[in-house]
């Protein structure tokens, strides 16, 4: 079993269920979506471009995935992560856009949000002494060769190169896109994503997401809301 401290949408949230629609997969009830019909796109070539963030389902990364320490249990981390987000105030993106990120397509904030950021760095720290060390597969996995020497020295301490100032929160929505084939992609996905990428999103919850076996979908664990979210929604 591995888990991960994600944030995603909740299950209710128009975003979320247009991203579901597009990855062809919902992670709250681990039950594929009908793929949409794509004009100018083949099914075959849609469903390969969207197989790897159908594994994981739509979800920014703040914590991972890892698997638990020695001596730590489930439990422990599910009570840890309840209070944590109790005590932490909801963070407000203005607006998300679509951007390509190293050959792949991902929802990012239009622009720099230092409220996310810290809440990322806090999330990383406050639960790496649940989070065993990655194995030497691990580690040879995420290629550290191509790494800057920042990435390499987080990924030895943290388990995970793209934290602190290489953290760049993003949602992602496609698998690596060949470069002749970015406009289109891009293209597509505006018009498909357009309806739900005019209204804020708030990051109001932190979300458990488990993998049971190595290569299996992740599906949502538990949706832990941060401090004060049903309060302003029932005012």
């Amino acid at each position: 079993m591995r888990y991960a401290i994600y944030f995603t949408p909740p299950s209710s949230d128009p975003l979320l269920k247009v991203a579901a629609n597009w990855l062809g997969r919902n992670a709250f009830t681990g039950q594929p979506v009908k793929a949409p019909q794509i004009r100018d796109l083949a099914h075959e070539d849609f469903a390969q471009l969207t197989g790897s963030p159908r594994r994981y389902g739509f979800h920014a990364t703040l914590k991972a995935p890892f698997h638990l320490a020695d001596g730590i249990e489930e439990r422990e981390l599910l009570s840890a992560l309840m209070h944590f987000a109790s005590s932490i105030d909801p963070v407000e993106i203005p607006k998300l856009q679509i951007a390509c990120l190293d050959g792949f397509f991902a929802l990012v904030p239009a622009e720099p949000l230092n409220r996310l950021n810290q809440l990322a760095n806090d999330v990383v720290v406050a639960f790496d002494r649940f989070r065993a060390p990655p194995s030497e597969q691990e580690i040879k996995r995420r290629n550290p060769d191509g790494m800057s020497a920042a990435q390499r020295r987080n990924l030895e301490q943290w388990g995970y190169p793209y934290v602190f100032e290489d953290f760049r929160f993003h949602m992602t929505l496609t698998g690596p896109v060949p470069e002749r084939d970015r406009p289109k992609i891009e293209h597509i996905l505006s018009e498909f994503l357009e309806p739900v990428l005019e209204e804020p999103v708030e990051i109001n919850n932190l979300a458990l997401f488990t993998e049971a076996e190595p290569r299996f979908p992740f599906e949502i664990h538990s949706l832990h809301p941060l401090a004060g979210t049903n309060r302003r929604k029932t005012a």
